[in-house]
């Protein structure tokens, strides 16, 4: 018997369920995915809230696993019986066994554990996104990124400083700008003691910054589109403190022409060439070392709801990974 962490209604940590599922078979160009680790991301907390839409109750939550294919459907070729995967952006993870499509499976290289590729896929291709097709960073530039100290922004910190950025990073505590500093972050800005504005423009000597990248949302939006220099670009991938405000465009041009975008995961790994090269470059950083992947806390797949509660009450640093027992 499988069990899954499913939701019957949104609300919060507490409409999490522990139950007991049926899977079956894979069917044509499907895999059967004995999961060992779920990934931990803030879309599942919006998805629990509703702020993202449920497709049907009840749900299984989570967007990220790793584990080992147990068996195929017909026409599957990008993977084998006994092959370790990882997957993203594909709701159902938060449970130990579970049917996925074959084209959004990737295999783990050697040298990664399960651990690792479920915390790195989800954080990783994004960042592989951000830093290099959003705004393809260039040596010599100075960014901003906001939550430095999360997820995303550990590898971000790394990766740009491989690219050779100078990193401006917001953080929350003086405890995580040191660990932002110790990862690449040249610059972090405790933002409940100072204005990150004024930080951005001292260190810019007033020029402001090309790109801002700013998954917090609500409580950041409008302060960054203030540091940013004429045609910067604002990029919005994330609603950790909520959804930004409706605001009208015409902001933008006195502020210096800028550009505005919200991307998503799925749209820049739509097909499976842009899915294999993005998670190829992923991999190949995290092999060489570039980019370190440390998952700081662990919980049972079971216990999520205490996940939950202490990544929205940002007690969580760098990665967190859910363990499925399976």
């Amino acid at each position: 018997m499988t069990h899954a962490v499913r939701i019957h209604e949104t609300g919060g940590p507490e409409v999490l369920r522990w139950e007991a599922v049926d899977v079956p078979d894979p069917g044509r160009g499907e895999a059967l995915v004995r999961q060992t680790v779920a990934g931990l991301n803030f879309i599942d907390v919006y998805f629990r809230t509703g702020l993202y839409p449920a497709p049907s109750f009840p749900v299984t939550l989570g967007n990220e696993g790793a584990g080992v294919v147990e068996a195929v459907g017909d026409g599957v070729t990008e993977v084998a019986v006994g092959d370790r995967v990882v997957y993203c952006m594909n709701l159902g993870s938060y449970t130990q066994r579970r049917l996925v499509a074959a084209t959004q499976l990737v295999r783990i290289p050697d040298g990664i554990s399960d651990e690792q590729a479920a915390a790195v896929m989800l954080k990783g291709c994004t960042v592989q996104y951000l830093v290099r097709r959003t705004y393809a960073v260039q040596p010599g530039d100075t960014i901003l990124f906001h939550a430095a100290a999360g997820g995303c922004g550990l590898i971000a910190c790394q990766w740009l400083k491989h690219l050779g950025a100078t990193v401006i990073g917001t953080v929350g505590t003086r405890a995580k700008a040191e660990l932002a500093k110790a990862h690449g972050c040249d610059h972090p800005v405790v933002y409940t003691e100072e204005s990150f504005v004024d930080r951005v423009r001292e260190l810019t000597g007033g020029k402001g910054v090309p790109v801002v990248y700013d998954s917090v949302g609500r409580d950041t939006f409008n302060a960054s589109l203030d540091c940013l220099q004429p045609r910067g670009l604002m990029v919005s991938f994330g609603n950790a403190s909520g959804a930004v405000e409706p605001f009208p465009p015409g902001v933008l041009a006195p502020k210096g022409s800028l550009y505005l975008t919200r991307p998503t995961l799925a749209t820049y790994t739509a097909t499976r060439a842009e899915l294999e090269a993005t998670a190829a470059e992923l991999f190949d950083v995290v092999g060489r070392g570039v980019v370190r992947i440390e998952v700081n806390q662990t919980y049972e797949l079971a216990n999520a709801a205490q996940a939950h509660r202490d990544l929205e009450a940002r007690k969580t640093t760098g990665s967190t990974v859910l363990l499925t027992g399976a």
